[in-house]
């Protein structure tokens, strides 16, 4: 198999699945190195496919109906993994934290955690890897864009967001 038809491969297996597909697992499948699938993958996204690079692996974006709100969050980098539950035990999805940078402007590092389990492998996958979360670059201060199925989920993230004293005002 030639690289164009490998990159097809990749494009209809993102295409045919609902969740994240990791790229060693796209490597193992295709008997290739996880860097040849992540230079697949950019030159996929250079060609126009919407390509999103969650925790969990690449993914097409398909959002269901609902309300997407934006709430602008503060704490400290231990209360992440309870501030995501707050968001997500309400069924909403976390779709992104975005952070102001002041050299590079807005970061936005996509999320898609949807259930306490995703925001534990999120945790621990920062845990494994020693990586900080984003917030870190300012001083706790984030936004975080949350799919909601309706009003009154949102409202609900608003309403525990404040009681636990993140919601950034």
């Amino acid at each position: 198999m030639d690289a164009q038809q490998r990159r097809q491969i990749i494009a209809r297996r993102l295409h045919g699945s609902e969740k994240p597909v990791s790229a060693a697992v796209l490597a193992r499948e295709l008997s290739v190195s996880r860097q040849i699938i992540v230079g697949d993958v950019a030159l996929l996204r250079a060609g126009g496919l919407d390509i999103t690079a969650t925790p969990r692996g690449y993914i097409l974006p398909r959002l269901p109906a609902g309300v997407t709100c934006t709430f602008a969050c503060r704490h400290r980098g231990d209360q992440m993994e309870e501030e995501l539950n707050a968001m997500v035990d309400q069924g909403c999805t976390v779709l992104d934290v975005i952070v102001e940078h002041p050299i590079y402007g807005q970061l936005t590092g996509s999320l898609r955690l949807s259930s306490r389990y995703d925001v534990g492998q999120f945790v621990a996958r920062c845990k494994e890897e020693a990586a900080a979360p984003l917030s870190q670059l300012t001083e706790g201060v984030h936004l975080h864009t949350v799919l909601c199925p309706g009003q009154a989920a949102a409202d609900r993230v608003r309403t525990e967001l404040e009681r636990l004293g993140f919601l950034y005002q």
